[in-house]
């Protein structure tokens, strides 16, 4: 529905030419700012609802102090896995996380994994390169969800999250702590709730059309091969490049796909390929702008480190499995 609406709105009212430059790319800021913004405000709505009747501090404090061994970390990565989320409509449901006081390490294991593996990537995987490569894709985007995660907790970056999130926090818990105690019927507190949601929709869609106007600039004037001449076959530093070449993309699983086809019929190893598709869709600049409401520049920058290196191992140990 968002999609019909949006070439409606960019090719019907305002006439622009489909299949020109400028034309796809305001179709896509169109499309991707209605659907992040609406997803943002149905999961603050959501989370407002789950902070308000269950017991947010007891989920902390149990997967803080509780040794689960790491499966909060594979259930994180695993629920990430199955929403076909792309890296900026993961961050409505990252926020939501953090607001509920889930521990970051297994938010980021959540935003690490959500655009890496979803079900529609899966299923042109298997159409496009066989069981074998598809099984090592989607183990390897949980896995490297999970690790992610813990490593990044293990860096206790709270301190680097933004005053506006920290606001969030505490008047979460004020709130919570207030409707327990005055036993307030659900259909009162609804509307606050609501008005709550509303409030971090404005709070973030300053960040949203700044960094889905960037998305859409690079979605309409990048072509896709522009890369391509830049990852050598063979050479040492073709899945560092890889990486580096990904990252200014926007792209989700499902739309990189064919050009990773493209990149391993040329001759390019499907390590280094994988890595460049990795880059594309679990990190980049528009969600860099998008996490800048939610976080200092330090810790997205820890962040983008951190699984940029864990993409380059993974290309590397594809390359030599491969």
């Amino acid at each position: 529905m968002i999609q019909d609406f949006a070439d409606w709105l960019v090719f019907s009212v305002l006439e622009f030419s489909p299949g020109t430059r400028l034309g796809e790319a305001v179709n896509f800021f169109v499309y991707d700012t209605v659907k992040i913004l609406f997803l943002l405000y149905a999961i603050s709505l959501v989370m407002g609802v789950v902070n308000a009747y269950f017991p947010v501090d007891r989920i902390r404090v149990f997967l803080t102090t509780r040794k689960l061994y790491g499966l909060q970390y594979f259930f994180a990565a695993l629920f990430g896995a199955v929403t076909p989320f792309c890296s900026c409509s993961s961050i409505p449901l990252f926020i939501g996380f953090v607001k509920g006081g889930i521990p970051l390490g297994v938010t980021f294991a959540f935003l690490i994994t959500s655009p890496l593996v979803n079900e529609v990537a899966i299923a042109m995987f298997l159409g496009v390169f066989g069981w074998e490569v598809t099984a090592i894709y989607a183990v390897s985007g949980v896995v490297l969800g999970m690790v992610g995660g813990a490593v990044l907790q293990r860096f206790r970056l709270e301190r680097f999250l933004s005053p506006w999130v920290k606001d969030l926090l505490s008047q979460s818990e004020r709130e919570s702590a207030a409707w327990e105690k005055k036993h307030v019927p659900f259909k009162d507190r609804l509307p606050e709730i609501a008005s709550d949601a509303w409030g971090i929709v404005k709070g973030v869609v300053l960040y949203v059309v700044i960094g889905i106007a960037v998305g859409a600039g690079i979605h309409g004037y990048v072509p896709e091969g522009f890369f391509e001449q830049y990852l050598g076959a063979e050479s040492w530093w073709g899945v560092p490049a890889a990486v580096l070449c990904g990252v200014p993309m926007y792209a989700n699983a499902a739309g990189i796909v064919p050009v990773i086809q493209v990149f391993v019929a040329k001759g390019i190893p499907i390590g280094t390929a994988l890595a460049f598709m990795m880059a594309t869709v679990g990190l980049s600049l528009p969600e860099a702008i998008l996490l800048k409401k939610v976080m200092t520049w330090k810790l997205i920058g820890i962040f983008f480190a951190t699984v940029s290196l864990l993409i380059v191992f993974s290309g590397y140990l594809f390359n030599f499995l491969m």
